[in-house]
């Protein structure tokens, strides 16, 4: 009996010790450590029918993390990447922090613990706010690790190539810019799958401007950033006005070539894309393409944020499909499938960022001072890819009610609908070894304190916001 007793005992302390903490083994049998991460509350919430969905703390601006105490974890994280670190048996998380123009490295340990951290680009390296990114790998894409981080904050901005294991000490070099990939307020520079097309590297960027375009790279050599060409969108039957698009109507489209890409300003680039009647949308954001390989790697989402009361573009914000020719990248079919304008601030608000997965797309909302009149937080969306339709998946959890939250996140008195964003969202699952496993970046703000100021160190933004990462677990692919 004694016996007995024991092993009961022992039988529940093992069942408590897994309520309280979930371990896993990755690839490499090191246990990966499924609870909060971060002294800080978890900044958002789950909708009741995602209820399954975990989620997580894993670093935010309060954080001191035990190998680098000096380093703050800065505001506005949002284009962001993940790898295995080479040198170790943890990781390297790689995150842009707009409104600084910087790049922050954090070093994670085996159990995914953030240990250290440290600025590969500042704000003088960055140049412009750096905003979407992606991390491009030789097992994806064909060529990398490369951060490939877009510029955005006027006509002349650039694309950067940064190396995520380069030295803390290059981060205010400004020759990481690629000029083939022109200039733009850009948003992302998306590679393709290395299976979308075999032999090339092809490369889709968003220019987040007013009449905003969705640019192409394409070279003959994998991993060659210097030699292509560049292009712009356009229908074929060369109408570029945005809204003359219906959602659910599909058009023929081809990409028409930019002259002297590599070398052109902002300003002529901009010439051209009206003189060949690109099409013009109102702020292209973040692109992503459907995973699962094959057909799907040429069939890319992407957002235009919106613009209210610009004629011809979208008020509200859309998503758009765009399934490349299986032989051809030049050509292709154009749907806009989402738009917010169907139901204004209880719809798609002001879209940002998208992550698509084999069956969904993530939309992610920054429902910023352009829509006044948002009638919910900012969401993330479900976008189910076969019927075509979106239901709420993540909210941002502002807990207006409970002073002493307000306290320490809504300082400013900032209380409207949509004043928080979400930056990337990205799969880890084949990283970490643990399905149906996510990043998410958040944007709080009205969470302001001075010692959050330069977190960077280059002394460029004044701008004392915190910025958070969760973990999201069981998340529908």
């Amino acid at each position: 009996m004694k016996k007995h007793s024991f092993l009961l005992a022992f039988g529940f302390l093992a069942m408590a010790a897994l309520l309280i903490t979930s371990c896993s083994k990755d690839d490499n049998g090191t246990a990966i450590e499924f609870k909060d991460k971060s002294v800080n509350d978890k900044l958002v919430s789950m909708f009741p029918a995602f209820s399954n969905v975990e989620v997580y703390s894993l670093i935010s601006s309060d954080d001191v993390l035990p190998g680098s105490p000096d380093f703050i974890f800065g505001a506005q994280p949002d284009g962001a990447g993940l790898l295995k670190d080479p040198n170790s048996d943890g990781y390297i998380m790689l995150n842009n922090h707009e409104i600084h123009r910087a790049v922050s490295r954090v070093m994670l340990d085996k159990t995914f613990t953030p240990i250290s951290g440290e600025y590969i680009v500042d704000g003088d390296g960055g140049m412009t706010r750096l905003c979407s990114a992606t991390l491009a790998t030789f097992e994806e894409h064909g060529f990398g690790p490369i951060f490939l981080t877009a510029g955005e904050s006027g006509a002349d901005s650039r694309v950067h190539a940064i190396d995520p294991f380069g030295p803390a000490s290059d981060k205010k070099r400004t020759d990481r810019v690629v000029p083939a990939l022109g200039r733009a307020s850009m948003e992302n520079a998306v590679p393709l799958p290395k299976d979308a097309y075999p032999g090339k590297t092809v490369i889709v960027i968003g220019e987040d401007a007013g009449n905003g375009q969705v640019v192409l790279y394409v070279s003959n050599t994998v991993g060659d950033l210097n030699n292509g060409s560049l292009y712009f969108l356009r229908r074929t039957n060369q109408d570029p006005v945005e809204t003359n698009m219906a959602v659910g109507q599909t058009y023929d489209v081809e990409f028409v070539a930019i002259d002297n890409a590599s070398t052109a300003t902002g300003a002529e680039i901009e010439a051209q894309a009206a003189s060949k009647l690109a099409i013009q949308f109102a702020r292209v954001e973040d692109l992503d393409y459907r995973k699962g390989g094959g057909a799907n790697s040429r069939e890319l989402y992407f957002v235009a944020t919106g613009q209210l009361g610009q004629v011809g573009k979208t008020e509200w914000g859309r998503m758009y499909r765009l399934i490349f020719d299986a032989s051809n990248p030049l050509k292709g079919k154009l749907t806009p499938v989402a738009d917010g304008v169907k139901d204004p601030g209880n719809d798609l608000i002001n879209p940002d960022n998208v992550c698509a997965t084999e069956n969904y797309v993530y939309i992610q909302e920054d429902g910023d001072s352009y829509y006044p009149d948002a009638k919910h937080d900012s969401y993330i969306w479900q976008y189910n890819i076969k019927t075509g339709q979106y239901v709420p998946f993540l909210t941002m959890d502002h807990q207006r009610n409970n002073p002493a939250f307000n306290s320490k996140y809504n300082t400013t008195g900032e209380t409207r609908f949509g004043c928080w964003e979400f930056g990337a969202m990205y799969d880890i699952s084949d990283i970490i070894g643990e399905p149906n496993t996510f990043l998410c970046n958040i944007h709080p703000h009205t969470w302001q304190e001075e010692k959050f100021l330069n977190s960077d160190g280059s002394g460029v933004s004044n701008n004392k916001e915190g910025g958070q990462v969760v973990i999201l677990r069981n998340v529908p692919k």
